[in-house]
């Protein structure tokens, strides 16, 4: 790599290869080659860059040029520009939205200023597919290290003064998970890599493994070592090709160096990596309804104990951790327990990756150290409200957590303080909300959601969250009355009580923190058959304003139902018993003259 002067970064994670990456890609590296400039400048495909909003993404090396929504035309402009005159092609840099300066250097991006990379560290600076990249960046330093230098013992207390915890959700200590399943005897142990990610508008653990795949097996391999383990599994939904294919190219690459397999570096440790396919279940990202879908059978959940460590896939010790929580591990043995620890809260060490949605200016993923506040990461690095809205909650935790509101913003976030807030860190799932959002209805949409991903196998779950998700379906429609409010408080509470599984102790959440902190709008809706957000149809109605219309007649012209009456440059009438509430006279009235009521 040495001998070029310019190296074009693409990214060619999933969410820019949806806008033509790839081609943008393959026009790249077209231009380059017909202006004589193979020899001097390298494109390369990384994996995220995180800031999915203005994907496309290209990064010019070494004057670390950021380029924004970058088409596949524009490759042209950015060779003959950039490359050949060393000219920055202003209309693809990014525009500060307050001060609306053009910023080259991502450096100088409020989306990146307070951000940690750790797990995400070489995501969009390697491609994903050349282990020499991986290995140009300290990759596998680490496993050399443990596997020569450190006895099992040295490196699981290694891990256990890092304090990471597991990343996947429940945040249990990773080094007391290892330490647990190296105590038990037996003839064959296994580790498991959790890559089952179901959270709505949650894509951390897929662009990791796209981004960095040999990460992950460097991990795994480590962990291994640690308890005993010579298989290890990688469980992923068969929905990510991307990540498949990446994680096959980093599993036949370090088979053929020496990385996996017989006798490892030398060192007598032999460890293999296998793939395993899942349909996609929410509730196989439960660690023992994994196990079982990985054996054949229903992905349902069993009591614990015994847990996996002690006897998991085939009975026999299993560690289970997810993508992220191994993408953090090389780094603690390369610099150091110490160094981690350093970082973070008393409780939460390290990074975590959140992937931040919803009605937020710069959608993206975001790796922010533990203990950074809510309003910093909605604020600063999420760009603040879109369109100037006004900022009302946030889902952490996806359908496990809980809403949050204004008053919970200089929250710190770690795994304490977001429970005590009323949510749950979970995978990493961080939606935000604006004020046209029904806080009622999006309680009713992550309950549809648990119903649907539900397993069944115990009662609570699966018949409770049914008769919860129709309470608060008759609640949107304003069919409920006080006691249908009391009711869907109890219930919650005994499904949160008495399910088996993490999905459902955890599925009332929306529903409690949304009544803790939004009653108001239970209360409108019940009491008043109003929706206050204007959301929920069969609570809403539109109406004419007299002092605003002018007769135009775009409304009745747009109305599919035909149920707006009125001549041009007369006042216009909506008739409610045909009105399908569909919008399209809010939406093509150019007066203000249609208002929801």
């Amino acid at each position: 790599m040495a001998k070029f002067k310019m190296h074009m970064l693409v990214c060619g994670g999933t969410g820019c290869r949806a806008s033509a990456s790839d081609m943008l890609y393959d026009n790249l590296k077209k231009e380059i080659q017909e202006q004589g400039l193979q020899d001097e400048v390298q494109v390369v495909t990384t994996g995220c860059f995180g800031f999915c909003e203005k994907g496309p993404i290209v990064k010019v090396i070494p004057d670390n040029t950021f380029y924004i929504s970058v088409e596949p035309g524009d490759a042209k402009v950015i060779v003959a520009e950039h490359a050949i005159k060393g000219r920055k092609v202003e209309r693809l840099l990014y525009v500060d939205p307050v001060n609306k300066k053009k910023i080259a250097d991502s450096k100088g991006m409020g989306f990146y200023k307070k951000q940690i990379r750790i797990a995400l560290r070489n995501c969009g600076l390697i491609d994903p597919e050349n282990v020499d990249e991986y290995l140009a960046a300290d990759g596998y330093e680490a496993m050399g290290k443990v596997l020569t230098e450190m006895t099992p013992d040295q490196a699981i207390q290694e891990m256990i003064d890092s304090g990471l915890r597991g990343r996947g959700g429940g945040g249990f200590p990773t080094g007391v998970k290892w330490q647990i399943a190296s105590k038990v005897s037996a003839d064959q142990k296994y580790v498991v890599c959790n890559a089952d990610e179901g959270d709505p508008g949650a894509f951390m653990d897929r662009s990791i493994l796209e981004g960095d795949p040999h990460s992950v097996l460097e991990a795994m391999v480590i962990n291994g070592y640690c308890i005993g383990a010579t298989r290890g599994l990688i469980y992923i939904r068969a929905e990510y090709p991307l990540a498949i294919n990446r994680l096959k190219i980093a599993i036949n690459q370090a088979r053929e160096y020496g990385l996996l397999g017989k006798d490892i570096l030398g060192s007598g440790f032999d460890f293999d990596v296998e793939i395993r396919y899942g349909a996609g279940a929410f509730v196989c990202g439960e660690e023992t309804a994994l196990i079982h879908s990985m054996e054949g059978e229903r992905g349902e959940p069993t009591f614990k104990p015994p847990f996996p460590a002690q006897s998991g896939y085939l009975g026999k010790p299993t560690n289970v951790n997810n993508v992220e929580t191994f993408a953090n591990v090389p780094v603690i043995y390369n610099k150091g327990a110490k160094w981690f620890a350093g970082i973070g809260t008393e409780k939460s060490k390290g990074t975590k990756v959140f992937a931040l949605a919803g009605k937020i200016n710069n959608v993206g993923l975001i790796e922010i150290p533990m203990g950074i506040t809510l309003r910093e990461v909605i604020f600063e690095i999420g760009g603040g409200i879109k369109d100037g809205k006004k900022f009302k909650a946030v889902q952490t935790g996806g359908p496990s957590g809980g809403c949050l509101t204004e008053k919970h913003l200089d929250t710190p976030i770690d795994f304490d303080n977001l429970l005590a807030a009323g949510s749950m860190m979970g995978s990493g799932g961080m939606i935000v909300m604006d004020e046209d959002d029904c806080m009622v209805a999006v309680a009713k949409f992550y309950l549809d959601f648990t119903v649907e991903e539900s397993c069944g196998k115990c009662s609570p779950c699966r018949i409770g969250n049914k008769r919860l998700y129709e309470l608060l379906d008759k609640i949107t429609k304003g069919q409920a009355d006080k006691e249908d409010m009391d009711n869907l408080r109890n219930l919650s509470m005994v499904i949160r009580d008495t399910s088996l599984c993490g999905l459902g102790q955890t599925s009332p959440n929306p529903v409690l923190s949304t009544m803790d902190n939004f009653m108001a709008e239970y209360i409108a809706h019940v009491e008043e058959d109003r929706c206050p957000s204007g959301v929920c149809k069969d609570l809403i109605r539109y109406e004419i304003i007299p002092e605003n219309c002018v007769g135009c007649t775009a409304c009745a012209r747009n109305c599919p139902v035909n149920c707006i009456a009125g001549e041009r440059k007369q006042l216009h009438t909506i008739d409610q018993s045909l009105c399908i509430k569909c919008g399209a006279c809010l939406e093509k009235c150019k007066f203000n003259a249609v208002a929801i009521i």
